[in-house]
């Protein structure tokens, strides 16, 4: 087999890991240690984030984001699908002479998956699900993915049966292991003169946080250590923390013990991931494509479990807009720590500058591979965060401003991200804090234009409650109820 002069891609994307979940990058008490190779071979990206999310499904626009280089406010219905207009990753290497495989989940629509790989294998097209009973379909050469399964998962409220697309449910093999044999057997497989372009698409760690028996007990619960940040209770009660089905996977008051418990299952899954991901990387060696591949890894979005007393993403919260990823290969300095600000959706450029491809036009993101030659340049020197109709924020080099703006509460946030990472301290209204938070504000208007917030329907709803609340304080009228927070955390106490 003659060997292509461009690159192989493998993209490893994993769901609700969030940054901090890498042994190499800071955490002692995770085993990675296939991750942590990744980290001593290329870059590790420690400001990588997300921008939020316009669904409580975090990951359905976070995806569409990677997968198209579009900004969130530029998704067609929260990233549900990717329009024939915005060309995908997957159809870029298809257009640019690669083989193009897709494997695992897919959350972004059968159409917009059809057009990106010309091959495939055990595909989900969903959200969550078991990880032992996957619903997936063969890859389809005709474009066509619409037979339907009916399945009662072990995870729903109610017994009732729900229709999904798939050729089959694959029982009995847990998702994590199901993908990393598909991409294993098609690396050994592998017989052509073309570049692959691999997304390889984990389910976990997201709950239901079930595993294999060997990594059950891999982590003792007593001994795995609380964020600064734990806390009983919600920081702040914007109308999601009551009602949301991540915040549900454990009661009020948030408990030590069962936290610990979640965190250290939550730390067997990523490990049971990096295991397997460390057989997709030996069968790349033993094919003899490692020195010819760039490799990503990354997740789509982060969790809190149990930081700022709450368990899900649906925040913009460090531990849930902030994610890993590390890249390593062709034209990627190894073992080097970049702390500069990147999205999510700024790899999809970058992948096409570093495989020689043109960046097509509907693409959004930015190139970072800059960054790699020139230590002084930035990609982006501050970023835009929001989520739904309730949260914007923006955040520069050092200090992040948090608005919370919803029919019941009104409330700034402003944290020193130097020296107070978990976001403890808010600083907003106190004496020194001024010309920050009056220019944090100034600049969150900016991206307000600049990315079509009001634009679309959760944008448009949450800047109409701030124009409302300027306009009652011009006229003296009292603030909403949870405007002041220990009022707010003590009408949550009452309910």
């Amino acid at each position: 087999m003659k060997k292509s002069d461009k690159p192989n891609v493998l993209f490893i994307l994993t769901d609700d890991q969030r940054y901090g979940t890498i042994h190499a990058l800071g955490n002692d008490e995770i085993i990675t240690p296939n991750m942590d190779s990744l980290v001593r071979r290329g870059t590790s990206f420690i400001n990588a984030h997300i921008p939020g999310g316009t669904t409580s499904a975090v990951c359905m626009p976070s995806r569409a984001m990677i997968n198209s280089g579009k900004s969130l406010f530029h998704l067609v219905d929260c990233g549900k699908s990717i329009p024939e207009d915005d060309t995908t990753m997957g159809e870029c290497f298809l257009d640019n002479g690669y083989h193009s495989v897709g494997i695992g989940k897919w959350h972004n629509g059968t159409e917009s998956y059809a057009r990106s790989f010309d091959g495939g294998e055990n595909i989900f097209f969903g959200g969550m699900w078991d990880h032992w009973n996957v619903p997936v379909c063969d890859y389809a050469p005709d474009g066509k993915y619409e037979h339907e399964v009916k399945f009662t998962p072990n995870f729903s409220a109610n017994s009732t049966p729900v229709s999904v697309i798939a050729d089959r449910i694959h029982a009995g093999v847990h998702s994590t292991e199901l993908f990393s044999d598909s991409a294993v057997r098609y690396i050994e497989n592998y017989d052509d003169d073309k570049p692959f372009f691999m997304y390889l698409s984990f389910l976990a760690p997201h709950d239901p946080r079930t595993m294999p028996e060997k990594y059950r007990n891999m982590y003792d619960p007593e001994k795995i250590t609380l964020p600064p940040n734990f806390m009983r209770m919600p920081a702040v009660n914007y109308g999601w923390s009551s009602k949301g089905r991540d915040e549900n996977t454990e009661v009020y008051p948030r408990r030590p013990e069962a936290v610990k418990q979640h965190i250290a299952d939550y730390y067997a899954m990523i490990s049971h991931i990096d295991d397997c991901i460390g057989r997709v990387l030996e069968a790349l060696e033993s094919r003899g494509f490692s020195e010819n591949t760039i490799i990503v890894l990354c997740g789509d979005n982060g969790l809190a479990i149990g930081q700022h007393g709450l368990m899900g993403k649906q925040n913009i919260y460090e531990h849930s807009v902030k994610i890993p990823l590390v890249m390593a290969g062709p034209g990627i300095p190894e073992n080097r720590i970049d702390e500069r600000y990147v999205y999510l959706m700024d790899v999809y450029p970058s992948l096409c500058e570093l495989c020689g491809m043109n960046i097509p036009e509907s693409v959004e993101g930015k190139s970072f591979v800059p960054m790699f030659d020139d230590g002084k340049y930035v990609t982006r020197p501050d970023l835009y965060l929001a989520f739904q109709a309730r949260i914007r924020g923006v955040m520069d080099e050092r200090y992040k401003l948090i608005e919370y703006r919803t029919e019941d509460i009104k409330l700034s946030q402003l944290f020193d991200l130097k020296n107070d990472p978990y976001e403890t301290m808010n600083f907003f209204g106190m004496t020194g804090y001024e010309e920050i938070t009056a220019r944090l504000r100034a600049r969150l208007f900016e991206y307000r234009d600049e990315w079509d917030d009001e634009k679309i329907l959760f944008g448009q709803q949450f800047w109409q409650q701030w124009r409302q609340y300027e306009q009652a304080e011009v006229h003296g009228v009292a603030q909403p109820k949870g405007s002041n927070m220990q009022n707010q955390l003590s009408e949550w106490g009452k309910k």
